[in-house]
């Protein structure tokens, strides 16, 4: 069951999004990034109050997400992204992003905080954090 709605052209969209995010990442490194666009919906919480949509969410600005900039992020979707968006759209969170909110690629290692916020881990080229439980309450 989904935990978000989400009609066939949103899971075109994340699938996009996550394939352009972290192809070079492998299955797992894309769930992690479908992860913290979903819970970024979920939240509704600092820097993601009031978005409420797939669409808000991957067009976010400021805030969102440096893929939709570039020309690969406008190819279409690939049946392989689209079921990887669609499991995590059902709810299946990995770690370290399953409470993730933020994620980026360091030159070198992960900062314990960024923004102010805890890190959560790394995995392969990407750092996740996430918010503290009294602050989105609703991504854990």
């Amino acid at each position: 069951m989904a935990v978000i709605k989400a009609t066939k052209s949103d899971v075109d969209l994340l699938a996009r999004l996550i394939r352009a995010e972290a192809e070079g990442e492998g299955d797992l490194g894309m769930l992690m990034v479908g992860n913290v666009g979903v819970n970024r919906i979920l939240g509704n919480c600092l820097d993601f109050k009031n978005i409420r949509t797939m669409q808000q969410m991957v067009f976010q600005s400021p805030g969102g997400y440096e893929a939709v900039e570039k020309p690969y992020f406008y190819q279409r979707a690939r049946n392989k992204e689209k079921r990887l968006a669609q499991r995590v759209i059902n709810g299946e969170k990995v770690h370290p992003a399953r409470n993730a909110l933020w994620f980026f690629r360091p030159a070198g290692n992960c900062p314990g905080r960024w923004y102010n916020q805890q890190g959560s881990g790394r995995f392969k080229a990407h750092c996740f954090y996430q918010p503290s439980t009294s602050d989105c309450p609703r991504v854990y």
